[in-house]
């Protein structure tokens, strides 16, 4: 007799826990599918300027100078817009930051084609802003839900770091789907003549986007985050693991921006079958990126994340080899293709473990780390290029990249 209330007790427990639990995982999937929503079209305006600059240069009448301008431009605002999310995250949490990139995102490529060189600077501008917030907030809101999404408190940190990973991983993947889109949207709607309606249509999905999701439940900010973030990054800063992770953030985006930049000229460089295939290269590098974060997220749940880094390094820097030294077009494709594979999952792990290596924290750290990872991307394959001019050489250029990635091998063989 004395045990039926006990008894009750614990199941009227654990139904309350089961009523409670159930909402808040319904609510991280529905943030978890909008993340990976979100980040179709910012894969799309990512990389919407390398399909784009021979028709900007046509319609605008640009030189090469001219036109590498509109890359600077969206750097540097995109790297603004980090900044400015990180300040964002650890104040007001993730609403402010993901919707806003959203609408901006939405204004710059709306207007993109509608009038002058002056004009498109300043939609480029827009949208690198609205990719500056986006791309780090979104990165960082599905590595602190989906570590939680499928499992208690007691679930130990391999596991959530598995969870986070793979989940990363598949929101990287819809990035680059739209990234491929993209190349394939520009060209058949400009061969049509509909290319402004392509742009319309992405600034209308991009609103319609941040209207649907405006009211669903983002972590808020962390209370008393602010009072003490100096002392914390006085403490962060002494931490060896901080300086790892920003020799990684600059270098692995770096490292995959030169190879997928440049392997289109390095290619048009081996006779005339390269030539004919100079353009369509970069699409096996950049479709064996994103099949392998498709994979990715099947794969992560099985294997530790120390030996998928080192692994993928170990083989991307032989992929990266194959592709310098071979004699043939053929081994060329197929150094890319195993590079491409190789690369899928570091980055998306990295983020996952700059979540839960820092917590809440991660919101403001990653405003630093995020800034990081938009320099080397534009600071490797520039020096690619230096390199190459000054030697006469773009096998000798792309030995930066290659570089980079035994670094980041080296790295990973240390525990941190």
């Amino acid at each position: 007799m004395l045990r039926v209330p006990c008894l009750v007790s614990r199941a009227a427990f654990r139904m309350a826990i089961s009523q409670t639990a159930v909402p808040r995982a319904s609510a991280n999937e529905k943030l978890i599918l909008a993340g990976q929503i979100a980040f179709f079209p910012t894969g799309i305006l990512t990389t919407l300027l390398g399909p784009m600059l021979p028709i900007l240069i046509a319609r605008w009448m640009l030189d090469d100078t001219q036109a590498g301008n509109l890359f600077l431009v969206q750097f540097l605002a995109s790297l603004v817009g980090v900044q400015l999310s990180g300040v964002l995250l650890a104040r007001w949490g993730y609403r402010p930051a993901f919707l806003s990139g959203l609408l901006m995102m939405a204004g710059g490529v709306s207007t993109l084609y509608l009038g002058t060189l002056w004009l498109g600077l300043v939609s480029v501008g827009m949208y690198g802003f609205g990719l500056g917030l986006i791309i780090p907030t979104d990165n960082l809101l599905i590595a602190e839900i989906s570590a939680d999404s499928g499992g208690t408190a007691r679930a130990d940190s391999t596991a959530r770091a598995s969870r986070a990973g793979a989940a990363v991983s598949l929101l990287n993947f819809f990035w680059g789907a739209g990234a491929v889109f993209c190349s394939v949207m520009v060209a058949w709607t400009a061969a049509h003549k509909l290319l402004p309606f392509f742009l319309g249509a992405t600034a209308v999905f991009l609103v319609g986007l941040a209207v649907a999701i405006r009211n669903l439940p983002f972590p808020p900010a962390e209370k008393g985050a602010d009072k003490s973030a100096t002392t914390s990054w006085r403490e962060r800063v002494k931490s060896p693991a901080v300086w790892l992770f920003a020799a990684v953030f600059f270098l692995y985006p770096g490292a995959e921006t030169s190879v997928g930049g440049w392997i289109g000229s390095y290619v048009s460089r081996l006779g005339p079958r390269g030539q004919a295939m100079a353009s369509t290269m970069p699409a096996f590098f950049w479709s064996a990126l994103t099949l392998g974060r498709a994979l990715g997220t099947a794969f992560l749940r099985r294997v530790s994340e120390r030996q998928v880094l080192r692994a993928g390094y170990a083989t991307a820097a032989a992929g990266i080899v194959m592709m310098l030294w071979s004699p043939s077009l053929a081994g060329v494709i197929v150094g890319a293709l195993i590079t491409g594979l190789s690369y899928a999952t570091l980055y998306p792990i990295t983020v996952a473990r700059l979540s839960q290596r820092f917590g809440v924290a991660a919101r403001s750290i990653g405003a630093v780390m995020f800034s990081l990872a938009s320099i080397g991307p534009a600071l490797l394959p520039w020096m690619v290029g230096v390199v190459s001019h000054s030697t006469g050489s773009l096998r000798a250029g792309l030995l930066l990249p290659l570089s980079a990635t035994v670094i980041l091998f080296l790295i990973h063989l240390v525990d941190w």
